[in-house]
């Protein structure tokens, strides 16, 4: 029977963090595992082999933060470059930035308004609703933007992506919608944001570098865990529900498909991401990828996109959690077995049932390792 200090289930961002700090750090021997082929979990970027463009295979991952730890931690691991992002949605033939900006007001209304003047436009706009305590997506959307911008590129987008009608969603999905009235297109607001120099397979395969880390992948814990010693603890990233043999059921979760092409163009929409807002076009989004490293000056007159669509989880790939009443109770009565398991560290989006950003999975790693090292878990 192989013996390791510690057993790490998951190669996404918070099983690689957790291992490398406890190598490299605490000099413990970790052995992580993976059920898939790869490391990097839902981060991991691969180069297309017809055209030479590196694509991220489980839809575009910016990275951005606002937290130094995590700045300074990740920037150990690689440099960044200066991409900024911007997202754009198509709705009937035509294209509005995202989040809703002054420009996006101007657009659709066709008027010429002064940041003060939208405004007061839209709140005009949304107080035609009369809406006052919303109790449903729909009705929430509408209380922030008017229904008239709620039904063009929020309303059949969401169809779409929950495959649910925004009336039987709760309205805590969306506690807010972001409406700027200045001409400023960035899509994130953190201090620090930027594409991997050298894509994000790269940062993982630096983290589980050390000597006294081993990676097995194509590796599904639950039928090597009795083959294995562990000295001290299991860190575990996968489905909790999973975890527990679906004692309570399982929990819910959305996600993506990706339907890949090569274009015999140089550059097929000018811009990474491209939302479809309209139900008539079956996929949410366009990826090209060439436009994350505008720095590589990718040569030749082909580009590469992924068209995106949303679909059920059968357990395979959860993207993103349904938090509805029935899921968040199940997720309670998970959280109580959670906590019985006094050998076990739980973190990550399938553990926690939560839809993280890279920043938030590297942060709660981080400070997962500090417990550890304080002796504290």
């Amino acid at each position: 029977m192989k013996s390791y200090d510690y057993l790490v289930v998951g190669a996404g961002f918070f099983g690689a963090v957790i291992a490398e700090r406890l190598a490299n750090e605490l000099g413990q021997r970790v052995l992580v595992i993976d059920k898939r082929d790869h490391i990097g979990g839902n981060c991991y970027s691969v180069v297309d082999k017809k055209t030479g463009i590196e694509f991220h295979k489980y839809g575009t991952h910016i990275f951005h933060t606002s937290d130094r730890k995590v700045w300074d931690y990740i920037n150990g691991f690689t440099e960044f470059n200066g991409y900024r992002h911007q997202v754009l949605t198509t709705y009937r033939n035509k294209t509005y930035q995202l989040p809703i900006n002054l420009e996006t007001i101007n657009a659709f209304y066709d008027i010429n308004l002064k940041p003060y003047e939208a405004e007061k436009f839209l709140k005009a706009e949304i107080a035609k609703s009369k809406i006052k305590n919303p109790k449903n997506l729909e009705e929430k959307a509408i209380s922030l933007v008017g229904r008239r911008l709620y039904e063009a590129f929020i309303k059949e987008y969401t169809i779409k992506q929950w495959k649910r009608d925004p009336k039987k969603i709760p309205a805590g999905i969306i506690a807010r919608l972001p409406v700027r009235y200045n001409y400023n297109e960035s899509y994130y607001r953190d201090i620090w944001q930027g594409i991997p120099l050298r894509g994000y397979s790269r940062i993982f395969e630096r983290m589980l570098n050390p000597e006294n880390i081993n990676v097995e992948l194509n590796t599904d814990y639950f039928q090597i865990k009795d083959l294995i010693k562990v000295k001290k603890k299991v860190i575990y990233s996968g489905p909790v529900d999973r975890f527990f043999d679906y004692t309570f059921g399982k929990l819910e979760w959305r996600t993506v498909s990706f339907q890949k092409e090569i274009i015999n163009v140089k550059d097929f929409q000018g811009t990474s991401v491209m939302n479809y807002s309209e139900l008539k076009v079956p996929y949410t989004r366009i990826h090209e990828p060439k436009h994350l490293h505008e720095e590589r000056n990718y040569a030749g007159n082909k580009s590469l996109i992924l068209r995106e669509f949303s679909c059920e989880d059968h357990g395979e790939d959860p993207y993103y959690p349904i938090p509805d009443k029935r899921n968040k109770n199940t997720y309670k009565c998970y959280k109580n077995l959670m906590k019985k398991e006094k050998k076990v560290i739980w973190g990550g989006r399938l553990a926690d049932y939560e839809y993280y950003n890279m920043d938030q999975v590297i942060s709660n790693a981080l400070s997962v390792f500090e417990k550890i090292q304080r002796n504290q878990l």
